[in-house]
């Protein structure tokens, strides 16, 4: 299996290139079922269009071509990391701060693993964190396994779609 490091060398100046971010890329399946999953990201929506998706997976896919890093055959999926969006950079933990997450940590942070509550920012390497159950905790960015934002009303608010254009209308009677 290739090695995510040098696919996120190959991807990630491609992406910027087009003017977006790189959020994740992750390779996962097994036997001849694989799929390279790219979420980017508008840097001033945060969100991506369906045209975004295009560009880039058809710049993904020359590259890939071209290089050819993986050795398995694949699918190429690209995407906007959506409402419930996983956190996987230092910068989304102070941008998302006030939003409730759920983080799962490598190893044992103040005796747990496993938090859910509120994101209130960091301070240097460190997440800083409202748990439900413990409180206030801080997480070393360093120990982050995996993080995601929960969806809320509140998140919802927060990340308006950019357009309605082409969403069903519906008329009610009264």
């Amino acid at each position: 299996m290739a090695d995510i490091a040098e696919l996120t060398a190959l991807i990630e100046p491609e992406v910027k290139a087009l003017g977006f971010e790189l959020v994740r890329i992750k390779l996962f399946g097994s036997g001849d079922e694989y799929t390279l999953q790219i979420m980017a990201e508008n840097p001033k929506t945060k969100q991506l269009v369906i045209e975004d998706c295009a560009t880039i997976s058809r710049r993904i896919s020359d590259v890939m071509d071209e290089v050819d890093p993986i050795e398995e055959a694949y699918r190429l999926e690209v995407s906007s990391p959506g409402i419930d969006r996983p956190l996987t950079r230092l910068h989304d933990f102070l941008e998302w701060a006030g939003h409730e997450a759920k983080i799962a940590a490598t190893e044992l942070v103040e005796g747990r693993k496993s938090f859910r509550g509120i994101l209130d920012g960091v301070d240097g390497e460190d997440i800083l964190f409202t748990d439900a159950k413990a409180g206030a905790v801080s997480i070393p960015f360093a120990l982050v396994g995996e993080a995601k934002l929960l969806l809320t009303d509140r998140l919802i608010s927060a990340t308006m779609p950019l357009s309605s254009d082409g969403a069903d209308e519906f008329e009610t009677e009264e």
